[in-house]
């Protein structure tokens, strides 16, 4: 069963929609995104009748803005318990804390935010939203003289913040200071079968410009760090399996894994993939099989056999968010062709409307191995040579 929301759902997704006649929940904001009448719609009561016939049917989603009708009317299942485990950010440390007993986090209140006293707190630090999305709100304290500085952005943004994004997908009241955590980051998609087993169908290399950069930019995806982190991350999902208890439940989790080959997990993104159809729509492009379509049927891929027929390139999502330091509002126009011109091979470009989605759009592109330097000048640039404002 398939719940469609705002801000965006992929050509992909629908045509796989339509390919496998799955089940979509005819809710108003899906039909207004998707026009297409000959998919297999299917009323709310109809879906909320299918989960109480399967409390476990596989449920997908593209958007976290969906987590909202899943607390409305799926209150009766376990659902809304099992995505508030991974959304809240701070009811998931307390959950794995068993397997992390040195890490350090704690809540935070937003009104609390002026009066408390970090000197006590393990520097540097994180500071985010309890329950957030792409990287909103978002900040490194490196030591106590940082903090009033670093409080007063967080209020700042606040403001933008609620303008795209209700409470279920970035909740500004709660935050959590956690501590930094060493290494390379990773994306991971995966999800947890009809035996309670994770299944790995995806996993990106979350580029930053600087050891400061928190942002979304670039996620990178390839046979070599498929094959080089596979197993290290198998094993740790099925120790996380051990703790959650979860039945068809798919999930994007963003992890850490330092130099030993340890991993301690970011943050885990509930009941869907990459956010705008991402790192789901480029494992398509970069392997060939339907991710959608494996977590609906329980299918596990074939790893072996996919590198054997695949390219080993670069396959890359370039998140082009607006960090010129021109407000939104002041942009006239984003010279995409020119954007196209500076990679060897785009794949797809996802145009956006910068004032409403607060980026300018999403790059998918494929990149020689020998040219990485492509990657790495995006991954820093300020975008201005794009923008006429």
């Amino acid at each position: 069963m398939i719940l469609i929301d705002k801000p965006y759902v992929s050509k992909f997704l629908i045509e796989t929609i339509a390919t496998y006649n799955l089940p979509i929940v005819a809710t108003s904001v899906a039909q207004d995104l998707v026009k297409n009448q000959k998919l297999n719609w299917i009323s709310e009561s109809k879906a909320i009748e299918l989960v109480k016939n399967n409390p476990t049917i596989p449920i997908y989603s593209n958007s976290e803005n969906a987590i909202s009708w899943v607390e409305k009317n799926l209150q009766f299942s376990n659902r809304p318990k099992e995505i508030h485990l991974f959304k809240n950010k701070l009811k998931f440390r307390e959950t794995i804390k068993e397997l992390f007993p040195n890490y350090f986090f704690k809540g935070l209140k937003f009104s609390e935010l002026d009066s408390i006293s970090v000197d006590n707190f393990k520097f540097p630090f994180i500071i985010k939203p309890t329950v957030g999305f792409f990287s909103l709100g978002v900040h490194k304290v490196a030591n106590p003289n940082e903090w009033k500085k670093v409080v007063s952005k967080i209020k700042s943004e606040i403001i933008d913040v609620k303008k795209y994004y209700p409470n279920e997908v970035v909740n500004t009241n709660h935050f959590i200071a956690e501590e930094c955590i060493k290494g390379e980051e990773f994306a991971i998609d995966c999800y947890f079968n009809s035996s309670k087993n994770p299944v790995i169908l995806n996993i990106s290399h979350h580029l930053f410009s600087s050891g400061e950069d928190l942002s979304d930019r670039v996620y990178s995806t390839s046979q070599t760090i498929i094959k080089q982190h596979l197993n290290n991350v198998q094993q740790f999902l099925n120790k996380l399996a051990d703790k959650v208890n979860l039945t068809n439940f798919p999930i994007h989790i963003e992890v850490r894994i330092n130099a030993e080959g340890k991993i301690i997990p970011i943050e885990v993104n509930a009941l869907r993939f990459g956010g705008w159809c991402t790192t789901a729509d480029l494992a398509h492009y970069a392997y060939g099989f339907n991710p959608y379509y494996y977590f609906i049927t329980g299918k596990e891929p074939d790893w072996k056999s996919i590198f054997s027929t695949c390219e080993n390139k670069l396959f890359s999502i370039v998140i082009l968010n607006n960090n010129s330091g021109i407000l939104n509002n002041q942009v006239k126009s984003f010279d995409y062709n020119l954007l196209l011109k500076d990679f060897e091979y785009p794949l797809e470009l996802r145009k956006t409307d910068i004032v409403k989605s607060a980026i300018f759009g999403i790059l998918f592109t494929k990149t020689s191995l020998e040219n990485k330097e492509e990657l790495a000048t995006i991954l820093t640039s300020d975008l201005k040579k794009y923008i006429t404002f």
